[in-house]
């Protein structure tokens, strides 16, 4: 839902797209991964000062 929003996040190479009839599964991660890497770099970064 947000990722939409977010301009240049969503539709990774790595997250999981099915599409089988009317059922759509989609799992973000390697959007997960890559969010996970820059929340943990900012707090590490703020925790240094």
């Amino acid at each position: 839902m947000l990722t939409g929003k977010i301009p240049g996040v969503g539709r990774f190479p790595g997250d999981i797209l099915i599409k089988r009839g009317s059922f759509t599964f989609y799992f973000p991660l390697a959007t997960c991964l890559i969010i996970s890497a820059v929340v943990s770099l900012v707090f590490f970064l703020i925790s240094r000062r």
